[in-house]
């Protein structure tokens, strides 16, 4: 057989083609990067198991290196190369929420290079059900590291161009499968205190997680050593600043001479006269829309080089508290 031929870098081939899937699970086995979608957001993966290809993604992220990765697998069968222990509660949770997105921060095995894991005894893991995602850990033969594949602080991409926008030929291959269904990251759940740690909302609510497992914790918001990913006071963030409004429904008043947009969660009744551009993440104040919606509505906005975004808050419930979340980090300085 002849030898494998690439494509150019950043090269997006679509993830409906079997040779695709081929050629980017060869990628990962050799070293390389590839960017891949789930159904949170659009990851950039290497190989879990190698700390060559792991400090690229770091590179190419310019991530640094106290932020650690969450490890991808496709099957339960891999769980034992990748954590020392699968406590009763995991189990439960493994069983109502994978996959899906839901990562679960246990002890690891010392295989995991300490880069991926910046250090910690301890690694996230996740069984992503987005259908090109199993299908890539598969065909790697190996579980997968992988951040969000975006520039280290900066918004999630949700679509593969937004991931050739910003990274473009730092990555060896884009696979399209199209725009991300959930929209913002997985939820982190930490099972190495006696009591259960929700560590990063997400679509796996703080309501759903204590149906199954009973009380979480909800850990410390903001982190200078984290423990896992999302963590920093300011992150998922628009170069824009962002400020966001006292309560929904208020009315923001931009300068005189301010170029504003405008990111309400539902339709309001807003003058639209005063702002530059206005986006409107579910009409109907569907949560589960205005998440899915609300990472490439944030790009759309920093994209015009306004003077400021200002943001209409949700209620904390439910899904609402991983938006806020996100928000929050979004408008810090």
């Amino acid at each position: 057989m002849g030898e494998e031929i690439y494509p150019p870098k950043g090269t997006i081939l679509s993830s409906s083609d079997s040779a695709s899937i081929r050629l980017a699970g060869n990628i990962i086995r050799t070293g390389g990067l590839v960017a891949f979608p789930t159904e949170t957001v659009y990851g950039l993966g290497c190989d879990a198991m190698n700390p060559v290809a792991a400090a690229k993604v770091f590179e190419a992220k310019q991530r640094p290196q106290f932020d650690p990765l969450i490890v991808h697998i496709a099957d339960r069968s891999q769980l034992d190369a990748v954590v020392t222990s699968q406590p009763p509660l995991a189990q439960k949770l493994m069983d109502a929420f994978w996959p899906g997105p839901l990562t679960i921060v246990l002890p690891k095995q010392s295989v995991i290079p300490d880069l991926v894991t910046a250090g910690l005894s301890t690694v996230g893991l996740r069984m992503p059900s987005h259908p090109v995602a199993q299908a890539l850990i598969r065909e790697a033969g190996t579980s997968i590291a992988a951040p969000s594949a975006n520039p280290f602080g900066y918004v999630s991409p949700t679509t593969a161009q937004h991931v050739s926008g910003s990274l473009g030929s730092k990555v060896d291959l884009i696979l399209d499968g199209g725009p991300c269904s959930v929209g913002v990251e997985s939820t982190i759940v930490s099972l190495i205190d006696t009591q259960p740690e929700l560590l990063r909302p997400g679509n796996i609510t703080l309501e759903q997680l204590t149906a199954i497992i009973g009380p979480v914790r909800c850990g410390a918001s903001d982190h200078d050593q984290p423990i896992a990913p999302g963590q920093l006071t300011r992150h998922y963030a628009t170069l824009t600043r962002l400020t966001i409004l006292a309560s929904a429904g208020t009315q923001a008043v931009p300068a005189s001479d301010e170029r504003a947009g405008l990111l309400l969660i539902s339709q309001s009744k807003v003058n639209a006269d005063r702002f530059t551009a206005v986006e409107v993440l579910s009409p109907n104040g569907d949560l589960q829309e205005a998440a899915r919606n609300l990472f490439a509505a944030l790009r759309r906005l920093d994209a015009l080089q306004l003077d400021r975004i200002y943001a209409e808050p949700c209620k904390e419930v439910g899904l609402g508290m991983a938006i806020m979340d996100r928000l929050r980090r979004c408008a810090a300085r």
